[in-house]
């Protein structure tokens, strides 16, 4: 029985063995693993909201254990520490428990296939400074840490009846760091309804920083430009063009030496693989740590492992590169999936091309604004409001649908509904 090993439960990585499992795991024709270091599944998109308090990740986070008994794939939890590929196995760290105490020691599992889909981590360009003061947005550890100091500022302010601000600046005009500046400001509109009526926008001092010319800069100028009139309006202070060159306990340096002054700081300035991928199993990396893959998503080094997500380095026909998104995740899933079973069969391996359809970047409950893209439009749609909000709620749908099929996602639907009035609207521990 072939043995398929698929280490990273983020987007791509849990939709893929979800369905390797469906299929061939159920039918016996392949012994299918997801190794992940949480015990956990958040869709990552959905970080910044965790991150302010407006989703409560215990009701939307998915075990691994229970969606793997579910869907006839097993799930070991570790963290991967190298590769062997002459012995076709993986080797997992030891797992120690808060107290250091040993839980798991190390592993191996022999594998016939392997995917890579461990995902990215935030990139702090050495600046100095940023690992020691700055929270990076990229994991649900990371989200709760931002959510405590938060709350604990906030406690701070209404315990002094309201005298001074809370001072938060986000280094990165991505949607990560665009997203969660809205959703700060949401966060303290519902605080005012659970007994801090002293707090208000006035109070709070967000400022979203970008290096480039424009935030979004993935996207169209015109929808990066309604994005920043948005945010304008909400009282975000949004600073283009401004690069920064230091952290400090109380706030960040700016290269012409200003001082942008905080309580809490967060880097979503960009991403790159984890260090320790950096060459891993001789394998082709590049600067950013992201294996190099053909256009099977298979290694240049190695046809008997894939990558896919933010891990890979994909290059299109046109010599452009795959961007790291959500999107991209799930369209490599399904590409990986029908050449695993292809490579199974002795056929043929078909090239993986992205399809852009457009992104869309939710301002919390004020906003969103994005491009969709299509053949009925020949291009881009720039859409806005209402329109765009269900569209951007649909992407986390499909994600649901690919996990649990069409009948579970409704169930979980009507649930959502119904906690919206049995819950408060913002997790407040």
């Amino acid at each position: 029985m072939t043995r398929i090993i698929v280490v990273g439960g983020g987007a791509g990585g849990l939709e893929l063995v979800t369905k390797l499992g469906r299929t061939l795991g159920r039918k016996k024709r392949a012994h299918v693993t997801l190794v992940d270091k949480n015990a956990s599944h958040l869709w990552k998109p959905l970080l910044h909201e965790v991150a302010t308090g407006s989703l409560d990740e215990g009701v939307d986070a998915l075990s691994y254990r229970a969606h793997a008994k579910n869907h006839h794939f097993d799930f070991q939890m570790g963290s991967l520490e190298n590769i062997d590929r002459e012995r076709k196995v993986i080797h997992l760290a030891e797992l120690r428990d808060e107290h250091g105490e040993l839980l798991l020691p190390r592993r191996e599992i022999e594998y016939d296939l392997l995917v890579l889909a461990i995902g990215s981590t935030s990139n702090d360009f050495n600046t100095p400074g940023v690992r020691e003061h700055c929270i990076f947005l990229d994991s649900p550890g990371q989200a709760h840490r931002f959510r405590t100091e938060m709350n604990n500022e906030f406690l701070k302010l209404h315990a002094h009846n309201g005298q001074g601000t809370v001072d938060i600046a986000i280094v990165g005009g991505g949607a990560t760091g665009v997203e969660l500046s809205a959703e700060l400001h949401n966060a303290v509109k519902e605080l005012q309804n659970y007994g801090f009526g002293d707090l208000d926008s006035s109070k709070l001092n967000v400022n979203l920083v970008e290096a480039g010319e424009r935030i979004l800069p993935a996207l169209p100028p015109r929808i990066s430009g309604a994005a920043h009139h948005e945010l304008t309006k909400l009282g975000v202070t949004v600073r283009t063009a401004t690069r920064i060159t230091q952290a400090d306990a109380d706030g960040l340096v700016t290269q012409e030496g200003e001082k942008i002054p905080a309580q809490i700081m967060v880097w979503a300035a960009g991403i790159k693989a984890p260090d320790f991928m950096k060459e891993i199993a001789g394998l082709e990396t590049n600067r950013i740590n992201q294996l190099v893959v053909t256009s099977t998503l298979q290694t240049t080094r190695d046809e008997n492992i894939f990558v896919i997500g933010d891990l890979a380095q994909c290059t299109q026909p046109d010599g452009s590169f795959v961007p790291p998104r959500a999107q991209a995740a799930h369209q490599m899933s399904t590409q990986t999936f029908k050449n695993i079973v292809a490579k199974l069969n002795g056929r043929e391996l078909k090239p993986y091309i992205y399809k852009d359809h457009g992104s869309l970047v939710s301002l919390s409950r004020f906003s969103t604004v994005g491009s969709l893209m299509g053949n009925l439009t020949k291009g881009s749609m720039m859409v806005e409001g209402r329109i765009a909000r269900v569209v951007y709620i649909s992407l986390y749908r499909m994600h649901q649908m690919a996990l649990h099929g069409m009948f579970k996602t409704s169930l979980m639907l009507l649930v959502g509904r119904i906690n919206r009035v049995l819950r408060p609207n913002l997790k407040l521990h």
